[in-house]
């Protein structure tokens, strides 16, 4: 992977958060708190995965066993 490539994962992985605490502030406005948590709950678990995923790369690489190019 290369570097540019894995700074645009995490740019977009904090701006899935984003888009998350986004959606549960405006679903609240118009639905019950459960339902804004349920709407924005998938969102965030994907930019939780997506940094989970880029931190092991990060650590593959510190290493040396998966460098980036």
């Amino acid at each position: 992977m290369e570097r540019s490539r894995f700074v645009s994962l995490a740019v977009a992985a904090f701006g899935l958060v984003f888009v998350s605490f986004l959606l549960r502030g405006v679903t609240r406005l118009v639905a019950p708190y459960e339902v804004a948590v349920a709407v924005s709950a998938p969102v965030l678990f994907a930019a939780a995965a997506l940094l989970v995923a880029l931190v092991v790369l990060a650590v593959l690489d510190a290493t040396g066993t998966r460098p980036m190019e």
